[in-house]
């Protein structure tokens, strides 16, 4: 590639970011009192307040989740800052993309109101609630694994390691050439 796209995945992470907040600010003003039934007996719109992780697990432990946040939060960013600029890389550059604006998304929430707002229920199965931000991170953990088993060898991902820091450089030295 011959420039790398920075600008528009800070752009797409943004209005993901942007799109599953305003999400939110509207199932905090509009289901609180009441569920809306999309398809009733199917899927609906419930307001719940997670203060726990998936499935509500870690309840009440904000500091640990806000912390596993960062974490997550900087192992993604470590992994996009690592991975080569490099045209096969595309498809894990944007997966990351929206998985980093997952986490910002529910950390946002986080932050400012000790909780997560979910509001997504498949009333048919009793799928535990969820959100937007959720489906990104859900979505996008299935794509990371469907391209580690289709589209990548395991030596494909040597720019993780840090005694290889000399490949990792020597494909971006490469891309920045063609």
């Amino acid at each position: 590639m011959k420039r790398f796209p920075y600008l528009a995945h800070i752009l797409v992470c943004f209005v993901l970011v942007l799109f599953d907040q305003i999400t939110k600010v509207l199932a905090r003003t509009y289901l609180k009192t009441a569920p809306f039934a999309l398809w009733e007996g199917v899927f609906e719109l419930h307001y719940h307040e997670n203060r726990g992780s998936v499935w509500g697990i870690l309840q009440g432990k904000v500091d640990v989740l806000l912390l596993a946040s960062v974490f997550i939060f900087a192992l993604l960013i470590y992994v996009y800052v690592k991975m080569p600029k490099t045209k096969e890389y595309v498809p894990l550059f944007w997966v990351l993309v929206v998985m980093i604006a997952g986490a910002i998304g529910n950390t946002i929430d986080r932050v400012f109101f000790g909780f997560v707002t979910d509001f997504l229920y498949f009333k048919l199965i009793n799928f535990p609630i969820f959100n937007v931000a959720d489906c990104y991170l859900t979505v996008c953990a299935f794509l990371t694994v469907l391209l580690t088993f289709t589209k990548y060898k395991e030596d494909e991902f040597t720019f993780l390691s840090p005694k290889r820091k000399e490949i990792s450089d020597a494909a971006d030295a490469e891309s920045d050439e063609n």
